[in-house]
This record gives C-alpha cells, structure tokens and sequence, in this order.
C-alpha cells in the first residue's frame, strides 16, 4: 500500500493515498445528496404544501434498502466494493441530471420526482454497504479508528456545507442546485476510479443463499453490536427531525431556503467539531455508557430544537444534537467494523445500511406522518421524548453494550 510522507497521529488516514481519494470522493458524493436532499425537500413542499409528502420522500428512500438487504452486502463481498461502488455513482448521476430536467420541464407533480428518489435510493443501497466495507482495505489496522473519525467526518463536513449550498444555490434557481449536485457526482466518480480494487478471497466467491443471511446471523449473535446499532436505529427513528426542517425554515421560524440550509447544516457544525476534539482525545474506557449517555442528549436536545420559536436557539439546539449523534457515530462504527471478519463484512454493512435507512428515512416518513396528524412541534417533541426513553431501556435490555468499555474488540467475544 503505497503511503505518503509521514503525517501526525490526528491525520494517520490521511497518509495513505488510496485513504485520500476515497474520502475526497465520498465527500463530494454527499456533498452533492445534500444540496439533492435541499432542493428536493423544498421544490415537494412548494408544490403540494402538504408534510406528508415530505414523509413519503424519507419511506420512497428507505423502502429501496430494506427490499434489497440480502442483495446489496453479497454484491458487494462478491465483485468488489470499488466496482460496486462505481456502478452506484454512475446510476445517482443519472438520477441528479434527470432532476435538472423535472425542473426544467417546470413539472406540476412531485410524482416523478418520488420516482427518480426511488432509484436513487437503489443505487445508494448499493453504493453504502460497499464504501463501508472499502475503508478496513484501505488502511492499515492501526490506522483505522482514525480513517473511521475522518470517514465519518467526510459525511459531516459535507453536511454542513452541502446544506447551505443548496439553500443558496434553490435560492439562485432550482436548476443551479440539480446542475450542481450532478457535476459533485461526476467529480466523485473520477476520485473513485482511482482507487485499487481489493482483492476478493475465494472464499467469498462461494456465496451460497444461505450465506446471504451470514450479516443478520453475525448482528444475532454478537449482542454489544446489535444493541449499538438497535439503539441508534429507534433513537434517530423516533427524535429525527430533519424532514419537518422545510416547515420550521418556512411556517415556524420564517427563515426562507437559505435559512433551511442553516438549519441543515447546523447539526453537521456540531458533529465536525466534536469529531475533532474525538481525533484529539479518542474514547478509551467505557465506551456503552458515553454511547447510551449521548444518545439521551440527542432526545433532549430534539425537545429543546421542537420547541424553540428563536432562529438562534433552534440552530445551537441542531448543533448540539448532532455533537452528540457524531459520538455515537464513532462508537458504533469503530466496534462494527472492527469485530467484523472480512468475509461477511459487506453483508453486515448491508444490514447495517438498513438499520441507518430505518432511522433516518423511516423516520423521516414518522416525522411526516405525525405532523400531518398533530402538528410539526407535538411530532418532534414527542420523538425526542421517545429518543431518551430509548436510550434508557437499552441500557436495562443490553447490560453487555451499556458495560462495554473499550472500541479495540476485546470484548467482542461477549453474549450477555
């Protein structure tokens, strides 16, 4: 693996050059779903006014990874991740550039728009168990907690610029910000077709149909990893309330599409922040009761963002709620990738892909759908309210996650 000139601890990942192409082209891809998820957000909801449409935006994105689980993680494992990975963006190109041309075509419905989200969301189902499993080969182990922190932080910084970009650039017109997304796309595409294929063992060229189920078996059976990622999944599921942001921005707090972008780059200000203080003083003892303690902070700051009517108190309530996601993030991510042999690695990011699409999409549709029933505060109050509940039951339902100390594997071995 050929490696740069030495660089400090905080950069260990980013010695590595194939490490640097992979997280400048995931970066520019979520760059570009940012500004996709602005402008999508906001053109639905001008059109039919009506919250759950942006519901249905969150369940057409979820359903795609969830009916294709056993499939997306075997590709994966099977014909490489980079190759998996490349086919992916070629397909999310198509989908950006057939957006331009929704908008250019001034359409009146958002049906064609749910429809293109659709296969959008196929190729990204794809595309996340493959770039997960990717970075383990990219890195030498010593070095892959840190690419861990910066992968995720690839994610984060694009969320804080990608946001407001896009409610800047819908601001200029709708057809900047799709144009826009497409070329980030394109760019991610070319830094991805530079990165070497890892090999593929021989053993996993003998998937079997049963072997497709090897990810739910190896979650089954390794209980701190379940309830880590149990926990993140009806936590985000119940206080996400990214897809109510179109209406705070424009009924509560009457900020218009930049201050959307605002609002959905205020979390990934948060997160960024924390993940730098993370690189500097890493987690290295009881890592269960920081996970279970911050995603209770995640409930209590989603309370705090419902119901707040002050511009400047619902973005620092944002900020903080996502400094809090980002450490459990790192926590969740570090144990899953490290306790998972290489071998089934893709099939468990696969299911793992489904637990995220279930907290974020899904509960994206939640958010909607309560809104529509009882208003958007009730729909976030009561979701943040649910997080921190979660949090508390987990640590009664999992004693072994809430005792774990250390992010290195050695108690992976662990049942209770």
């Amino acid at each position: 693996m050929s490696e740069l000139p030495h660089a400090p601890s905080r950069l260990a990942a980013f010695s590595h050059k194939a490490f640097v192409r992979y997280w400048l082209s995931r970066f520019w891809a979520t760059f570009a779903v940012q500004i996709l998820s602005v402008a999508v957000g906001w053109q639905v909801y001008d059109l039919t006014r009506d919250p759950l449409d942006l519901g249905i935006i969150g369940i057409v994105q979820f359903l795609p990874m969830l009916l294709l689980v056993f499939v997306t993680g075997s590709m994966a494992d099977r014909y490489g991740h980079r190759r998996v990975m490349r086919y992916s963006v070629v397909v999310e190109v198509l989908c950006a550039a057939a957006m331009l041309g929704f908008v250019l075509a001034d359409i009146s419905t958002p049906l064609p728009i749910f429809v293109a989200l659709t296969v959008l969301a196929v190729a990204r189902a794809f595309f996340g168990p493959a770039s997960q499993s990717l970075v383990v080969h990219l890195v030498p182990k010593r070095d892959f907690a840190n690419a861990v922190g910066w992968n995720s932080s690839a994610w984060q910084i694009a969320s804080i610029v990608g946001p407001v970009a896009g409610g800047l650039l819908y601001g200029v017109g709708a057809a900047v910000a799709y144009g826009c997304a497409t070329v980030m796309l394109v760019v991610s595409l070319g830094l991805l077709l530079l990165i070497p294929e890892a090999p593929v063992s021989a053993e996993v060229r003998k998937l079997t149909f049963a072997s497709l189920f090897d990810g739910l078996h190896f979650i089954r059976d390794q209980k701190i990893v379940l309830g880590a990622i149990s926990l993140d999944l009806f936590a985000v599921l119940l206080g996400g309330a990214v897809a109510l942001m179109p209406v705070y921005a424009r009924d509560i707090l009457v900020l218009g599409p930049w201050g959307l972008g605002l609002l959905r780059a205020a979390p990934g200000i948060g997160a960024v922040l924390t993940g730098l203080v993370l690189m500097a003083i890493p987690i290295r003892d009881q890592a269960g009761r920081i996970l279970l303690l911050f995603v209770a902070l995640f409930g209590v700051f989603t309370v705090g963002f419902g119901l707040s009517t002050t511009p400047w108190l619902s973005i620092l309530m944002l900020a903080l709620l996502g400094a809090a996601d980002m450490i459990s993030v790192v926590i969740r991510e570090t144990l899953l990738q490290l306790w998972t042999p290489d071998a089934v690695r893709g099939r468990v990011n696969a299911v793992n892909m489904v637990f995220l699409g279930a907290s974020n999409e899904l509960g994206e549709f939640r958010a909607g759908l309560m809104a529509a029933w009882l208003g958007a505060v009730p729909a976030v109050v009561i979701g943040g309210v649910g997080a921190v509940a979660v949090a508390g039951l987990w640590a009664w339902l999992f004693p072994g996650l809430r005792d774990a100390r250390y992010l290195d594997g050695r108690q992976h071995d662990e049942t209770v």
